[in-house]
């Protein structure tokens, strides 16, 4: 969902119908902006953040690490959509520690370029994707499964995660299908993924995410755009089908807002669906990481 020419069609149908507006992002700093469009978590811890890096097997991947300022706790592992980690992932980084949870975000394009590789405040424009679809090429099945076993190694590693506890994992747009091949491959570890408008997620080929359901252990939300919906109008019911033979749990919701809605600089940023969504989310964390 993240090519050309459906992003701008439906960009267009959704300004014409008046749900989205034109947004320009290019003024605003590097996380104050953005802060100011997150509501602040309910009863918000303080927090300790941190750039680090994380040697894989193929580099050294570039990663925001945020956590509450004292204890141990459940670690999340977070994968950008297809514009990186930037200032609005680091945010919702820190919103999602702010509720007690030890975050990682990676930056998924370390192979080929450090975060953040656009500009901030950049549309998903010609020169954006010039700049991002070379890099997301990069990425496949077995990069998504050795940087997942090498970011998920690391976390356990850290005093600030509490090991007893199981790992959640988010992933956004292409983060989406990373979520599952993590789940998939780190199953004792990963308790509870969510997917936000991800893409990809069932497939007619044969590393197609969801045929490797039958081997995770976790709970999972899968918040779908209502246009990738119109698309792919049997994944839904694909993904159902493959969780309850799997006797996995899963929430399965078709949301009505456009493909990107949940980060706060997306161009079709909806901030009701947004907040519903990680509702969700922090609902299944609460039950599936305890």
């Amino acid at each position: 969902m993240c090519d050309k020419d459906h992003f701008e069609e439906d960009l267009e149908k959704y300004i014409r119908a008046g749900r989205v507006t034109r947004r320009d992002f290019g003024g605003l700093t590097a996380g104050v902006g953005l802060a100011m469009m997150l509501p602040q978590a309910a009863n918000a811890q303080a927090v300790t953040e941190k750039d680090v890096e994380i040697k894989t097997p193929d580099g050294t991947c570039d990663a925001y690490f945020v956590h509450p300022q004292s204890g141990a706790h459940a670690a999340v592992l977070v994968w950008p959509d297809i514009l990186g980690l930037r200032p609005a992932f680091r945010q919702m980084g820190k919103r999602l520690a702010e509720s007690g949870y030890s975050v990682l975000t990676v930056n998924p394009f370390y192979r080929g370029k450090r975060a953040p590789v656009i500009p901030t405040g950049a549309a998903f424009d010609a020169a954006t994707r010039a700049i991002v679809m070379p890099l997301a090429q990069q990425l496949n099945a077995t990069t998504h499964v050795a940087d997942a076993k090498a970011f998920i190694g690391w976390l356990d590693q850290q005093p600030q995660v509490d090991k007893s506890r199981k790992i959640g994992t988010t992933g956004y747009c292409m983060g989406g299908p990373i979520t599952m091949r993590t789940a998939a491959s780190v199953a004792d570890r990963v308790g509870a993924a969510a997917s936000f408008h991800g893409g990809g997620l069932v497939t007619q080929n044969a590393d197609s995410p969801h045929l490797l359901v039958a081997q995770m252990k976790a709970q999972y939300l899968f918040a779908v755009a209502e246009n990738d919906d119109m698309r792919e109008p049997e994944a839904k019911n694909v993904l159902r089908d493959t969780f309850a033979k799997a006797k996995l749990d899963a929430e399965i919701e078709v949301y009505p807002a456009a493909h990107g809605w949940c980060p706060p600089d997306s161009q079709v940023y909806d901030m009701a669906q947004a907040e519903k969504a990680w509702s969700r989310m922090l609902v299944l964390f609460e039950r599936a990481l305890a």
